[in-house]
């Protein structure tokens, strides 16, 4: 018996019904405790050779900023914002705002790039809710990231817009079970 195998013809007039595009996750709790998980993905991931950004916009007091990444490993790159110290509270001077609004174009720039296939934006939320970074500008942003990067957006009180445009979110909660005696 033989078998023969029709190679279809490709139609150029028939686009494709559906494109790929990069997945959008959301982590989200009442705590700012769940960052440990999204960085094991991260890891893991760039573990497998798939190149990783984790940009931390609220977290300081090491003096980094994006022109001094962290590497860890050969596949992820780790910016902190350029502050003294963790910011929580929508009050910064002129230094802490400068360095925030310089982190926030840096991160749009390289994400446009497309250099990276996962982007970790960490606590976005609060710098959206603070008042830091415009809620407008980041669904801007995120419509025009290219389709082959997966973002990884987390944070506490997640704006509705943003959680609109994720394919999945997580809610992480504190549950309390009674104890039985």
């Amino acid at each position: 018996m033989v078998a023969q195998l029709e190679t279809p013809s490709i139609n150029t007039t028939h686009k494709l019904s559906s494109v790929i595009t990069g997945v959008v996750q959301v982590f989200t709790s009442h705590h700012r405790n769940f960052f440990t998980g999204v960085m094991a993905q991260a890891l893991r991931i760039a573990g497998q050779g798939t190149p990783v950004l984790i940009i931390q916009f609220l977290k300081g007091g090491i003096n980094q900023g994006n022109e001094n990444p962290i590497q860890l490993g050969q596949n992820m790159d780790w910016i902190r914002c350029d502050l003294p110290r963790c910011i929580d509270t929508p009050h910064l001077d002129e230094a802490e705002a400068y360095s925030l609004q310089k982190l926030w174009q840096h991160t749009q720039k390289v994400v446009l790039s497309g250099k990276y296939s996962l982007v970790v934006l960490d606590e976005l939320s609060l710098a959206i809710n603070f008042g830091l970074i415009p809620e407008t500008e980041v669904l801007d942003f995120m419509a025009k990231v290219p389709g082959h990067i997966d973002i990884i957006l987390t944070g506490p009180e997640m704006p509705k817009s943003i959680l609109d445009l994720a394919n999945q979110v997580t809610e992480f909660r504190h549950t309390h079970r009674s104890q039985e005696v």
